[in-house]
């Protein structure tokens, strides 16, 4: 009787705990939530996955939609707000990282897109040259919010004014996502997709 009561007393607590681990996704030691909200809009994750560098985990990234996308194609169509959640694994210069990211949108867009987004990608190496500086665990958001425009921020507090051209988020988007992607694999992890990788693989 008594195993039989402990037996239920256990499975009781399975179910309360079991919502609990389900409500978020733990990838390289970081805890992304499965659903966070946006402008009044409830997204879902898409994807999350690790950027490496080398054999370096540089950080963990995480894709947000109001509804699963599995292609570039499909993410950048997708109506509605969007936002791409970033925590840093190890210490970087921030001004470096920066200017990585301005060179994978200018990798990954025609000039034509790439120039109508010159004052957002102006912004943002102005913002990371402040910041000097990124260690393990700080973070960044960058929220598309149709109407708005391009919301970045950096440990919760948000940078200045929107960046209004739409075509600024779709080429940061591309730093991921492109065709000339920051991680291969990343990107598949973005998408939704299985992103395995081996002990020795960059």
């Amino acid at each position: 009787m008594f195993r039989r009561q402990l037996f239920a007393a256990a499975l009781v607590c399975a179910v309360a705990i079991a919502p609990v681990h389900a409500q978020t996704t733990e990838v390289s030691g970081v805890k992304f939530n499965n659903k966070v909200t946006v402008a009044a809009t409830a997204l879902q994750l898409n994807g999350a996955g690790t950027r490496y560098k080398a054999i370096f985990k540089v950080y963990s990234a995480a894709l947000y939609l109001p509804n699963k996308a599995a292609t570039p194609e499909a993410v950048l169509a997708t109506p509605g707000p969007k936002r791409m959640h970033v925590v840093m694994l190890r210490e970087i210069d921030a001004n470096e990282l920066g200017k990585l990211f301005t060179r994978g949108m200018q990798d990954n867009s025609s000039r034509e897109e790439f120039g109508k987004s010159i004052a957002g990608t102006l912004r943002l190496s102005e913002m990371f040259a402040a910041k000097k500086r990124l260690v393990a665990g700080e973070q960044f958001t960058v929220d598309f919010v149709p109407g708005t425009g391009t919301i970045i921020a950096v440990n919760g507090q948000v940078q200045g004014e929107p960046v209004k051209e739409p075509e600024f988020f779709s080429a940061l988007m591309r730093i991921w996502l492109g065709r000339s992607p920051a991680d291969s694999l990343l990107k598949n992890a973005l998408l939704g997709q299985s992103a395995e990788r081996a002990p020795h693989e960059s």
